[in-house]
């Protein structure tokens, strides 16, 4: 699943997600640090991963693996 980064607070590395249907999503910290990545972008472009309960275990850039 992707969406577009709406708010990212880098003090506490998280933020809300708008996903492509308009749902907003809001994403954890661990979630952030499960990606590897140094910072996030407002409009930035990002791939969700989600556990079997749905929750948000990482964050990433679409071309990442």
């Amino acid at each position: 699943m992707q969406g577009t980064v709406a708010t990212y607070d880098a003090s506490t590395r998280s933020g809300v997600l708008l996903l492509d249907d308009g749902t907003e999503l809001a994403f954890p910290a661990r979630a952030f640090d499960a990606s590897g990545l140094r910072l996030l972008r407002l409009g930035q472009r990002v791939r969700i991963e989600r556990d079997a309960a749905g929750e948000i275990v990482r964050v990433t850039l679409p071309t990442m693996a």
